[in-house]
Formats: structure tokens, C-alpha cells, sequence
């Protein structure tokens, strides 16, 4: 061994000992820096090569939440996070939409709050300079249900906080839909960033009442617009949709949906003395059961048969020797287009008529149904948008509860619909939560479809009749 030789390995020696020294007292992610940094590859074995990643995962199980989002996705987390963290139980806003407000308005947006009662409503336009332009509106709820109990969830329901092992974003409102409103702001931000003139106008429309009693929410908005002449063409309602993945089932028609409470009236007495009295339970229970055996209708070809579903039934004095005088029952049809609200009010009075009863009968509110024509480019190129983003193709639905949608049927008849947002597994649920993947991805087929529609009005625009226009993805941005 020659001098240099041996000089040069004691200096290694000397290093060596230096960066042990170094690791043994430097806190946990030093250690993973000087693991990862200061050792050669070339002194590194194979075997070895693959045992470190592993140390250094072990070593960085706590980490911080910047760290775990991609950069193209921070954005929408982020938004997400800070809309989870304000607790806006309907009908309490809280703020929610004064956020969204600060986003859009930089965008070129007229953003307007409309209070009515307990319920915080923003509308937000941004005009087309062409007269005859369409709008295209996102309608979103900041509103959100009762947690339940807090101590029930993982990570507390308003913190906004993602699990370490999942990535998953916790919280209440995080599917339903705050994430979703999220999603789409952010996607719409980086729309406008590459377009300024469109060919059609943009609106957003949040409310805080869609998951209460939705009287003075969407539907007194639009009420509002109409007087002002603006009309809305096409709905993106960001209702979570989704199944089993981000885009998978594209909503767009909802049923009807038609409440009733009946009241039976008899006649209360003794147990031991029946003849005296006239059991309303006893009365009812052949009509009952007529009313649920009875078939509807067949539905349509988009729409499965009317239900009729029996939710409550009161009655009794809590004494075993009493026969009560009353009973209430109420039920509730969800009911396809083939069939109409005012058939089936006359079809339930025929049955109880018929079995004789004396009752009175209250009807709820009529929430009518509603399907995007087929063939319209809302619907089309939605779906395409889903297939550009995520590679696997979506299908039309029209299964489920009502939504908001039900208010620009009824109140702009033309108007196309869709329903588009995130997986519905966990809404309303304990541990609420959503994927961090799915935030970005859906934000992209927002964006996306913006994008399809921008090119589609500006085919119609130069004459070109829409007849199931296919969109070139090479055409996109």
C-alpha cells in the first residue's frame, strides 16, 4: 500500500466517523437527508439499494401535509381544506361562499349575495360580450348535514386534515360537496387562464339550503333571475355523483318526487266494548295494502317504475286497552315521466275511496321530473370530457333523490342538465372523505369540458348545426 493510499483511506475514515457522529444526534428527517444525499451509489450493494427506501419510509411516517399533495392537485386540496374547515351546517353559510367569492371575482366575475331568511345565496355572472351567447352555469350547496358524534370520526369532522396512509381528505363536506366545489373552481380558474373571450357566459350559483327545507335557496334565486330576463341553457350540478370511480356514472335526469300525510279518522273507545268504537288501524290496513301492491307505471326507457314507499305510521294512546281514534301515515312516491303527479293524486283518493274510509289528506310539495334531451352536447360531451381525463367511459343515469336540478327544470324548461362529481360512498356518513387523486381529477374534467363546450359554441356560432360534433382531443388545450 502506498502512502497516498493509505492517507486517502484514513480521510475516509475520518468521514465515515464524522457522518455517524452527525446521524446518531440529528433529529428524524436530517437522518433520511443524509441517507439519502451523502452516500455514493457506487458503495451501495444491490441488495442494499433496495432495503433503502424502506429505512427511509419508516423514518418519515409523519409528514407534512404539503408534502403529500401533487403539485397540479395542491391547489384544489388546499381550497377544499379550507371550505371543510368552516362548519356551515344548513342553513349557516358561515363564510363559505364570501371564499369562493374572492376566487372568482379577480376572474371577471359579477358576484352578488342574495339573503333570504336564514339562507346565504351567491350568484356569480360573468357576460359574454356576444348578445345572443348561452350561459352555462356550475350550481354548488356550502351548506352541509350534522356531523354527529365527533368523537366518532378519525380525524375531527371540520379540521380539514389528510390521513397519512390513505390520503384521503377528512371531513364533513368533503364529497358532499365542498370538495366538488373545489374541483371545479380551480378547474375554471385554469380555463380562463388560457381563454378570455367565450363564446358563452359563465355562472356559478351556491346556496346554503339544499340540504334543509331548499325554500329559499336555488329555487328563490331563479325566481330572482327570471325577473331580471337572464336565462340558464346548460346545468353542472357538482352533486356527488360518482359510484366506484371519479366520472363513471354522468347524472342526467332525476325522478319526481311527491309526499303526502294521510290522517284516518275513527273513533276511539274500549278494548272490551270494539262494537262502540271503529278502529282506524283495523280500517286502513286493506287500503295500506293496495296502495303498496298497486303498480304505477312502467317507467320509460331512461327511468325505472314509480315507487311508492311507506315512511311513517303514528297512531295509539300507548294504553293496551284503548282503541285509538286516529291515524297517520306518511308516505312518498318517486315517480317517473310516465306518470304525472296529478294521476297518481287521483289513483290514491280512488283506493282509499273505495275501502270507504274517512280521512282527510294532506299533498307536499311537488317536485316534478326532468331529463336532459338525448343527443344534447351537455350530456355528450360531459362524458367525452370523462373519457379524455380518466380513459374509461361514463353512462348517463337518473337513478336517486332530488336535487337542485329539479328547480332549473322547473324553472327554465330548455335548460340541459348534468349531475357530475365526486364518488357518493361516504356522503353524510361518519368519516366523510375524499380522495386527494379524486380533487385534481375531477378539477381536470371540469376543465375539460369547459373546454368541449367552448369549441362546440364556437362551431354553432360560425353555422354549424350541433349534431353530435366530435370534439378532437387535438383540438384541446
Amino acid at each position: 500500500m502506498t502512502i497516498q493510499t493509505a492517507v486517502a483511506a484514513y480521510l475516509l475514515f475520518l468521514q465515515l466517523v464524522l457522518l455517524s457522529t452527525i446521524y446518531a444526534f440529528a433529529p428524524t428527517p436530517s437522518k433520511n437527508i443524509i441517507i439519502a444525499s451523502c452516500v455514493s451509489s457506487k458503495t451501495i450493494s444491490s441488495a442494499q439499494s433496495q432495503m433503502l427506501p424502506i429505512r427511509t419510509v419508516s423514518k418519515t411516517m409523519v409528514r407534512s401535509v404539503s408534502s403529500h399533495i401533487p403539485a397540479s392537485g395542491e391547489a384544489v386540496t388546499k381550497l377544499a381544506q379550507q371550505l371543510i374547515r368552516i362548519p356551515s351546517i344548513t342553513p349557516d353559510d358561515n363564510g363559505c361562499q364570501n371564499v369562493i367569492r374572492q376566487r372568482l371575482e379577480p376572474l371577471g366575475f359579477q358576484c352578488e349575495t342574495m339573503q333570504y331568511q336564514d339562507v346565504t345565496n351567491l350568484w356569480c355572472l360573468r357576460q359574454s360580450p356576444l348578445h345572443s351567447a348561452p350561459t352555462v352555469a356550475y350550481l354548488g350547496h356550502t351548506d352541509v348535514v350534522p356531523v354527529g358524534p365527533p368523537s366518532s370520526w378519525t380525524l375531527p369532522p371540520f379540521g380539514g386534515q389528510i390521513h397519512d396512509q390513505n390520503m384521503l381528505l377528512y371531513g364533513r363536506g368533503a364529497v358532499d360537496m365542498k370538495g366538488g366545489i373545489a374541483s371545479f373552481v380551480v378547474g375554471l380558474e385554469r380555463f380562463l387562464q388560457d381563454h378570455d373571450s367565450l363564446p358563452y357566459s359563465l355562472a356559478v350559483l351556491l346556496t346554503s339550503d339544499e340540504e334543509g327545507d331548499a325554500k329559499y335557496g336555488t329555487r328563490v334565486v331563479f325566481e330572482e333571475l327570471q325577473k331580471r330576463g337572464i336565462t340558464i341553457d346548460m346545468a353542472i350540478i357538482g352533486e356527488p355523483s360518482s359510484l366506484h370511480q371519479v366520472g363513471d356514472v354522468v347524472k342526467v335526469g332525476r325522478r319526481g318526487s311527491l309526499g303526502g300525510t294521510l290522517s284516518i279518522i275513527g273513533v276511539q273507545g274500549h278494548v272490551a266494548y270494539s262494537h262502540l268504537a271503529r278502529n282506524p288501524i283495523h280500517e286502513s290496513l286493506g287500503a295500506l295494502k293496495d296502495l303498496v301492491d298497486e303498480r304505477w307505471d312502467d317507467g320509460t326507457t331512461d327511468f325505472p317504475p314509480t315507487s311508492f314507499q311507506i315512511s311513517n305510521i303514528q297512531s295509539g294512546t300507548g294504553a293496551l286497552n284503548v282503541i285509538p281514534g286516529f291515524k297517520t301515515v306518511q308516505f312518498n312516491f318517486r315517480y317517473s315521466p310516465a306518470v304525472t303527479d296529478t294521476e297518481l293524486k287521483r289513483r290514491v283518493h280512488g283506493i282509499l275511496d273505495k275501502h270507504g274510509l274517512q280521512y282527510t289528506l294532506e299533498w307536499g310539495e311537488t317536485t316534478v321530473p326532468f331529463e336532459s334531451a338525448p343527443g344534447g352536447e351537455l350530456v355528450e360531451q360531459a362524458m367525452a370530457s370523462v373519457s379524455d381525463v380518466m380513459g374509461y367511459s361514463s353512462r348517463p343515469c337518473t337513478s336517486g333523490g332530488t336535487s337542485d336540478g329539479r328547480f332549473v327544470a322547473a324553472t327554465f324548461p330548455h335548460a340541459q342538465i348534468v349531475e357530475l362529481g365526486h364518488r357518493n360512498e361516504t356522503i353524510h356518513k361518519i368519516d366523510e372523505c375524499v380522495s386527494l387523486k379524486d380533487l385534481k381529477d375531477l378539477s381536470l374534467i371540469y376543465k375539460r369540458l369547459l373546454d368541449r363546450l367552448r369549441i362546440v359554441e364556437e362551431r354553432k356560432q360560425d353555422g354549424q348545426e350541433y349534431t353530435d360534433h366530435h370534439v378532437s382531443v387535438a383540438a384541446l388545450p
